[in-house]
């Protein structure tokens, strides 16, 4: 797993932004396979790095892919650092506050997993005192938090939470079930337990507030495309989302 602490910037060449010359930085943090992980190339992929390059051509903009913490985006975009996120990240009413949103390009739930032999929860109620895994930054996290005598246990990434709550070292893992399902086809000592609401619009890009309005409408324009030409039907079924 060390190739996902591997720091990657990749300049992919594009069309032309705005701006002569000037290139989008994208943010993402490579880690939630299938929406972007490093490939066996040590290069940041994924349903949402090839989504974004789609767009870069119809659009017409070009743009570079950073890889960061999942919990430092946000405030990379706020000081400047990227000018987008695009990280599976759900547009939640807190976020809201801080950035603006693409109209959402992907919807999920939460989905709570546990190991299979695990016979003590057998209800939500049978959370309280123990030890919940989320990755840090996400809306899982933010769920957790609130369910009451529960202790949540945030990782950098997914795969340490999975990796904890196979060890014991935690009772369950909660995450989009995006992600949570690909890992409960591969390991089949853990279950699905709960899935419910996440209580966000789903995923989407994110901009600094109120400065990037006109560009957010072009891509709201041509995700709607790309669903109407099948295009955005083949990136689901690239990377089996559907």
């Amino acid at each position: 797993m060390k190739k996902f602490l591997i720091s990657v910037a990749i300049l992919v060449a594009g069309f032309g932004y705005a701006n002569a010359g000037e290139v989008l930085k994208f943010g993402t943090n490579a880690t939630y396979p299938p929406f972007e992980y490093i490939d066996e190339n040590s290069k940041v992929a994924g349903f949402d790095i090839d989504l974004v390059n789609e767009l870069s051509k119809r659009v017409d903009f070009e743009y570079e892919m950073i890889n960061m913490s999942f919990d430092g985006l946000i405030p990379a975009l706020k000081s400047g650092k990227i000018d987008a996120i695009v990280a599976a990240m759900s547009a939640t009413p807190e976020r809201k506050k801080a950035v603006d949103f693409t109209k959402p390009y992907y919807h999920t739930e939460n989905l709570y997993i546990l190991k299979a032999d695990n016979g003590e929860v057998k209800s939500k109620d049978d959370l309280k005192g123990k030890k919940i895994g989320v990755q840090l930054g996400t809306a899982q996290e933010q769920t957790s938090r609130k369910l009451e005598g529960v202790k949540t246990t945030p990782t950098k990434d997914i795969f340490t939470s999975i990796l904890a709550l196979k060890n014991g070292k935690i009772d369950a893992v909660l995450v989009d079930t995006s992600i949570g399902y690909g890992y409960l086809r591969k390991n089949s000592d853990l279950v699905e337990f709960l899935v419910e609401p996440d209580g966000s619009e789903g995923f989407s890009i994110a901009f600094d507030k109120d400065k990037n309005n006109e560009l957010i409408a072009k891509i709201d324009a041509e995700v709607e495309k790309m669903k109407e030409d099948g295009s955005y039907e083949a990136l689901l079924k690239k990377y089996e989302l559907k």
